[in-house]
């Protein structure tokens, strides 16, 4: 979640969400990505195949999501919720969005990248 190289912009130049994509699909994954502002430029980029329309809106396969660029709409989501979708809960987040503590109790298996 999120392709935007920071928030509240729709430039994807040099956003490090790009490299985290190639790495994992490299290694086999099946890749959806998601941005509240940047998608556009993102399709331009030839990834169509490869975006979610929300994030409640994930194949119930999923089983990590990472989390790159901070939007606040990252912020408000429906944790229980996200949960409740993904086959297992695994979030990496570059953003530090969440409180460690908080997720691990609710299940989730977070790593906070950078904190």
């Amino acid at each position: 979640m999120g392709l935007a190289f920071k928030p509240n912009t729709d430039d994807i130049r040099e956003a490090k969400s790009f490299e985290i994509i190639n790495l994992l699909a490299a290694e086999g994954a099946k890749i959806k990505a998601y941005d509240p502002v940047a998608m556009e430029n993102a399709k331009k980029l030839c990834l169509m195949s490869i975006i979610a329309p929300v994030p409640m809106k994930l194949p119930r396969t999923v089983t990590l999501l990472v989390i790159v660029t901070e939007w606040n709409e990252f912020r408000l989501l429906n944790l229980e919720k996200l949960k409740s979708i993904m086959r297992k809960p695994f979030i990496f987040d570059a953003g530090n969005m969440y409180n460690p503590k908080q997720m691990e109790k609710m299940g989730f298996h977070y790593y906070s990248i950078g904190r």
